[in-house]
C-alpha cells in the first residue's frame, strides 16, 4: 500500500539586511546625478562644434574639473558641519563640555541645529558644575557632621564612612572600606529596626546609639545608609532629671517627718529626766531616745548628701592650671600615697571648685579600693606592704582635649557599667553618689568620663576627658 506523500519541509529564508551606502557617498552620488544632465548637454554641444579634437577634449576636461570642484565644495558644505556636530555630541557623551559648533546662526536650519547643540552643551556644563558643587558640599557636610555615618551595599560591604565613623571604630577608612558589617562590628546596626537604641561592642558599654536607616541607589544598586546618634548624654540627662525630682519629693516628705520626730524625741528626753523611774527602766528609755535622735540626724545628713545631685549649680568658668589642682587633691589624701606623674603644662577653662570636688571623689574611690584590696591580702596601710604607687594620676593632651586618668591597684569591679548609676555602691557605707556626681560635673564641662578595669593588671582606671577651651 502506497504511503501518502509527506508535506515538503518549509524553508525559511533568512532576510539579509541590505547594505546602505554611506551618507557621504549618497551626497556625492546625488550631486553627480544633479550635474549629469548639464554635463551631457554641454558635452554634446561641445562635440557638435567645428573645433579641433584637442579643443573639444580640453573643454570637456575643464568642464569635468569645474564640476568636480563644485562637488567637493558641496560635500564640504554639507558634511563638515555634520562632522563638527558629531564631534560636539561625542564630547558631550564623554562629559567634555569645552567643544562648541561653529557657524551657529538663526537664518538657516543647520545654524539653528548648531545653536541648539551649543545650548545643550551650555546646559550640561552648567548642570555638571552644579553637580560638582553639590557633591563637594555634600562631601564636606558628611565630613563635618559629628554623627557616625556608614553606607553598605546589598552584600553588607562598607562603601562609605565619614571621619566620625572612623573615630568610632578607631580605624582609618582605608582599612575599613571594602569590609563587611560583621568584620567592622556594625552588623547590629543593619539588623536593628529603624529609630532603635543599640550598644556597640567596640564602644564604651555605657554609650547608647540611636540607629537611623534609609535606602538610596547608586548606579541602580540599592544601598543602606546608617546614621548613628549618641544619645547617651541625653538619656542620662533625662535620668538625672527623674532622680532629681524623686530626691526633691523624698527630701521634702522626709524632712517634714524628721523635724517633728527629732523635736518630740528631745521633748521626751526632757520630760524623762523629771520622771522617777527605776535605773534599768530609765536607761532603756534614754537609750531608745538616743537612737531615735541619732538615726534622725543620720538620715538628715543622708538626705543632704543626695541633694547635691539635685542642686548642682552651673559651672563658673575660670582659666586655671591643672597641675596645682592635682597637687591639692593628692595632698588631701593621707591614707595611701598618691603619685602625680609628669605631664604637660595644661591650662583649662573650667570651674576649679567643681573639678577639684570631682577629682577628690575619684581619688577617694581609688584609695578606698586600694585599702579594700590591702585588707583582703592582710596588709596594713602603714606597714610598707603596699605598692609604692597604689594610686597614680596621669594626664596627656589629645587634639583639643586633655585626658586625665586615675589608676589604682584595687580589686577592680565586676560590672563597671553600673558604677555611674545613682545610689549604686559596692561599699558597706557608701552613698552611691560620688561617681554620679563626678559624671554630672564632667558633662557640665562638655567632657566625658569612663570607668574600666585595667587590662592585664589589678584595679580600675577612670578616664576623664575635658576640653581645654
Amino acid at each position: 500500500m502506497a504511503s501518502s506523500p509527506q508535506p515538503a519541509a518549509k524553508v525559511t529564508r533568512r532576510k539579509v539586511p541590505r547594505r546602505r551606502a554611506l551618507y557621504e557617498r549618497r551626497i556625492n552620488f546625488y550631486s553627480f546625478l544633479t550635474a549629469l544632465p548639464g554635463i551631457i548637454v554641454s558635452g554634446v554641444l561641445i562635440w557638435l562644434q567645428p573645433w579641433t579634437t584637442e579643443s573639444k577634449i580640453a573643454l570637456t576636461f575643464l568642464e569635468s574639473l569645474v564640476w568636480g570642484v563644485f562637488a567637493l565644495m558641496l560635500h564640504e558644505q554639507v558634511i563638515r558641519p555634520l562632522q563638527t556636530l558629531a564631534n560636539v555630541v561625542a564630547a558631550l557623551r564623554e562629559e567634555d563640555y569645552s567643544f562648541r559648533a561653529r557657524g551657529a546662526a538663526t537664518d538657516d536650519a543647520l545654524g539653528e541645529l548648531s545653536m541648539e547643540v551649543n545650548g545643550l552643551a551650555d546646559l550640561l556644563a552648567d548642570q555638571r558644575v552644579r553637580a560638582i558643587e553639590a557633591t563637594a558640599l555634600l562631601r564636606r557636610v558628611v565630613e563635618e557632621i559629628d554623627a557616625p555615618l556608614f553606607a553598605f551595599d546589598p552584600d553588607q560591604i562598607l562603601k562609605l564612612i565619614n571621619p566620625a565613623g572612623e573615630r568610632l571604630l578607631q580605624q582609618s577608612s582605608v582599612r575599613l572600606l571594602g569590609r563587611t558589617a560583621a568584620e567592622v562590628g556594625l552588623s547590629e546596626c543593619l539588623a536593628a529596626p529603624n529609630e532603635s537604641l543599640i550598644s556597640l561592642p567596640s564602644n564604651s558599654s555605657s554609650a547608647r546609639w540611636l540607629v537611623a536607616q534609609s535606602k538610596f541607589r547608586e548606579k541602580g544598586v540599592p544601598h543602606t545608609l546608617v546614621v548613628l546618634s549618641d544619645v547617651s548624654r541625653a538619656l542620662r540627662g533625662e535620668e538625672r532629671k527623674a532622680w532629681q525630682r524623686l530626691i526633691r519629693v523624698l527630701g521634702h516628705e522626709l524632712n517634714n517627718s524628721l523635724a517633728p520626730i527629732k523635736s518630740i524625741a528631745g521633748s521626751l528626753g526632757g520630760r524623762l529626766r523629771q520622771m522617777e523611774l527605776a535605773p534599768e527602766e530609765r536607761h532603756d528609755f534614754e537609750r531608745g531616745l538616743e537612737i531615735i535622735e541619732a538615726r534622725s540626724a543620720s538620715l538628715n545628713r543622708f538626705l543632704q548628701a543626695y541633694r547635691q545631685l539635685a542642686q548642682m549649680p552651673p559651672p563658673v568658668m575660670k582659666r586655671v592650671a591643672l597641675r596645682p589642682i592635682l597637687e591639692r587633691v593628692a595632698f588631701l589624701e593621707t591614707r595611701v600615697p598618691v603619685t602625680i606623674a609628669q605631664g604637660p603644662d595644661v591650662t583649662l577653662m573650667v570651674d576649679p571648685d567643681q573639678i577639684e570636688q570631682m577629682l577628690i571623689n575619684l581619688v577617694r574611690n581609688a584609695v578606698e579600693a586600694v585599702l579594700e584590696q590591702a585588707a583582703l591580702k592582710g596588709a596594713e596601710p602603714g606597714s610598707g606592704s603596699l605598692d609604692a604607687s597604689p594610686v597614680t594620676i596621669n594626664w596627656i593632651n589629645e587634639d583639643q582635649n586633655v585626658v586625665l586618668t586615675v589608676d589604682d591597684n584595687g580589686p577592680g569591679l565586676l560590672n563597671p557599667s553600673n558604677a555611674f548609676v545613682p545610689f549604686y555602691t559596692t561599699k558597706a557605707e557608701g552613698s552611691g553618689i560620688g561617681l554620679a556626681l563626678s559624671r554630672q560635673i564632667v558633662e557640665a564641662h562638655e567632657g566625658s568620663i569612663e570607668l574600666s578595669n585595667r587590662n592585664g593588671q589589678e584595679g580600675c582606671q577612670v578616664r576623664v576627658t575635658l576640653p581645654r577651651t
